[in-house]
């Protein structure tokens, strides 16, 4: 039996739950401050929010993973003393989270039974499976239990974490960034289906989420979460993208993406790709690179579920990954990404995790924006001596001109934000004549204003001349940027389109292999 000796195919209603003042302190920290959301059995909740602003905070609050400062959880219109997450399922509470805590090895079926408090220490597989094809015809999700996680698509994969909370009677469930490791077709069936429970009255559910287009769809309400606050909410049919992303960012005014002339017919092309052939991180595969060109004052943005060859892509470009055969030639000569042919030709990068890819943690902000140039004289030539007083006058300006946020210029550049690495390592790349820039998910886990600011920089390079190859698994961001978009799948590129006339779901289909 699963929790409350409840059989798992009988229906059991949805939870709702309410937070009353929740207030969560670290010390002198105040993470979250007198924070008050209903979530009302039946209904598809968002809470959205900042980088920071308490959104897994008050998650683990209700979860049982943090015990609150002050304030109380209702769970159904009763006041409830959650201690632990054992505490959490008991009253029907589940997550769900962005990476999945199946065992590949196994089986679906195997997963499911396994996951149960109690588990026979001889299992009858004959009833087992009886009980769960039970369950399952109460399920809207079709997935296959008997064959090996390791051999499910990702979608399928989160759609039986979600079976794996309902099985274990979990009728209120926190979805954390659910789609994130989907493609646009997996995303939108995965959360059709749970918005069907919701309401249908099987299932709560509260998703946090940052893809605007994802709460207007599946969302009924919405709370929006500020520096610990609450900012505001409702109902998701009464607010507008731009009231919610201002609840979430308060005054600040955002950079506009420029407006974007269409790119020349005549535009030199600055990077092109033959035939390049190079080992997979596995050593078991290769990625086959062939007809890549991006032109100057072009983005051409390459689209792809994590794992297909993007990764080294990009370190075939950066001289990290070397080639079986092919060649990379920038400005029509063969390129060695020598830090020579680098700077010769004017070759940038901001490779995703810029704090493990572009620095080094433990040297200065100063130092670190000096990588580019410690080692050339104002006159051109090579320097023999390390002129500090000119590092720290440079820094200093791109701190300034980047709105850098850091203790000091002589800070570890390791002890600033996500954001505030990402604007060190724009500033450095992105100052000088630029005509190639390589961009590897610039924006991964960063909050609404420096995915904003960040985009709006890239933006402004291109329209100034630059080449731009920006390698993302954000569609969103690659539709709003791209002027073609490339789809690379299994270590190929199998798709090209112009970007105004793309197609998501066509894109998203050859992102999934079906091409």
């Amino acid at each position: 039996m699963i929790i409350g000796d409840i059989p798992p195919h009988k229906t059991i209603p949805a939870v709702g739950i309410e937070t009353v003042d929740m207030t969560m302190r670290f010390g002198s920290f105040t993470a979250l401050d007198q924070v008050s959301i209903k979530v009302a059995p039946g209904s598809f909740h968002a809470l959205l929010g900042e980088n920071g602003a308490g959104k897994s905070t008050l998650v683990k609050c209700i979860m049982g993973f943090y015990r609150q400062t002050s304030g109380q959880l209702q769970v159904d219109d009763r006041e409830v003393a959650i201690t632990s997450p054992r505490d959490a399922a008991a009253h029907g509470l589940g997550m769900v989270y962005q990476h999945f805590t199946l065992v590949p090895s196994l089986t679906g079926a195997e997963n499911l039974v396994i996951s149960r408090t109690e588990v026979p220490s001889v299992i009858n597989w004959a009833k087992e499976r009886q009980g769960l094809s039970a369950f399952m015809d109460t399920m809207p999700f079709d997935i296959p239990l008997n064959r090996p996680v390791s051999e499910l698509a990702a979608g399928e994969k989160q759609k039986l974490e979600i079976i794996k909370q309902l099985y274990l009677g979990r009728r209120f469930l926190v979805l954390d960034e659910p789609t994130s490791v989907l493609t646009p077709a997996e995303a939108d069936d995965m959360l059709g289906l749970v918005r069907a429970m919701t309401e249908r009255g099987e299932l709560t559910v509260l998703m946090i989420s940052h893809k605007f287009h994802e709460v207007t769809k599946f969302a009924d309400a919405v709370s929006v979460l500020r520096r610990g606050r609450l900012m505001g909410g409702g109902k998701v049919s009464d607010l507008s993208t731009k009231e919610m992303a201002a609840m979430m960012i308060g005054d600040v005014k955002l950079a506009e993406l420029d407006t974007r002339l269409p790119v020349a017919n005549d535009a030199a092309p600055i990077l092109a790709i033959e035939n390049v052939r190079a080992p997979d991180r596995t050593g078991l595969k290769t990625i086959d690179i062939d007809n890549l060109v991006v032109h100057a004052g072009e983005i051409v943005g390459i689209a792809g579920i994590s794992g297909n060859g993007q990764k080294e892509l990009a370190e075939v470009l950066a001289g990290q990954r070397p080639t079986e055969a092919g060649e990379v030639i920038i400005k029509g000569k063969r390129y060695g990404a020598t830090r020579v042919e680098t700077r010769e030709n004017n070759v940038r990068f901001i490779p995703e995790e810029p704090l493990a890819n572009a620095c080094a943690p433990r040297m200065t902000v100063t130092e670190n924006l000096a990588f580019r140039t410690f080692d050339v004289k104002k006159a051109g030539g090579n320097a023999t001596w390390l002129d500090g007083r000119s590092m720290r006058k440079r820094g200093a300006a791109l701190i300034s001109d980047f709105k850098v946020k850091t203790a000091s210029p002589a800070s570890p550049i390791a002890s600033l934000s996500g954001g505030n690495v990402q604007r060190a390592v724009l500033a450095r790349e992105l100052t000088g004549e630029v005509d190639l820039l390589i961009v590897a998910n610039p924006c991964f886990g960063l909050d609404f204003s420096a995915v904003a600011e960040i985009r709006a920089r890239i933006m402004k390079a291109r329209n100034a001349g630059t080449a731009v190859l920006l390698i993302s698994e954000d569609l969103d961001e690659l539709m709003e940027m791209s002027d073609r978009i490339m789809v690379m799948s299994d270590g190929k590129l199998v798709y090209d389109t112009p970007a105004r006339e793309a197609d998501i779901s066509v894109i998203g289909a050859h992102m999934a292999g079906h091409h």
